[in-house]
């Protein structure tokens, strides 16, 4: 990438992954950028449990009725969690951290994409947070946010389309419609 500009025109969601390891090297550069993500009033709520091993990650492919697929397939799942009794904005702490990890597999050429857990069921109406939690033996404290999956590319996607960006989403001042 050339700038951060390209980077985020650049950046999208990759759910199809090579059979490719991600190396040690860039594990622990993405783990640098989460652990630098800002928290508020730098409480760092945020947990993460790293998944490698591909029976693991099939069983987390199933925390949730649908759109868990990629993680059975990528190379690496990142668990962003949050220790709920740290901070009130945990949530967003978390969540902060999870783009700041998804900005940097994109800078490092690596493909990511958000899998949703909070907030989500399985197919047998457990809660997803739940579920990971037990799989993963989690404090009941520690709640996972999302699911990160990390690997390189076995697609590629279009950048975004700048000219059809939403700017009526953007106010001046005020609320106005346009």
């Amino acid at each position: 990438m050339t700038d951060f500009h390209d980077l985020i025109v650049n950046r999208r969601s990759i759910r199809k992954y090579t059979a490719d390891e991600v190396s040690a090297e860039d594990v622990k550069t993405l783990m640098e950028a989460a652990l630098m993500a800002p928290t508020s009033k730098s409480s760092r709520p945020w947990q993460f449990v790293l998944v490698e091993d591909s029976a693991k990650l099939e069983a987390l492919s199933k925390c949730k009725e649908h759109g868990a697929g990629p993680i059975a397939g990528c190379a690496l799942a990142i668990i962003v969690a949050a220790d709920v009794e740290k901070s009130d904005p945990w949530i967003e702490d978390a969540s902060i951290a999870a783009t700041y990890i998804q900005l940097q597999a994109a800078d490092l050429g690596l493909g990511s994409c958000w899998i949703q857990v909070r907030g989500r069921y399985t197919v047998n109406d457990l809660e997803s947070e739940t579920y990971v939690q037990n799989l993963l033996e989690m404090p009941d404290t520690i709640v996972p946010v999302c699911i990160i999956t990390i690997g390189r590319k076995a697609e590629e996607r279009k950048p975004q389309a700048v000219e059809k960006l939403q700017w009526e989403k953007v106010h001046i001042g005020t609320w106005t419609e346009r």
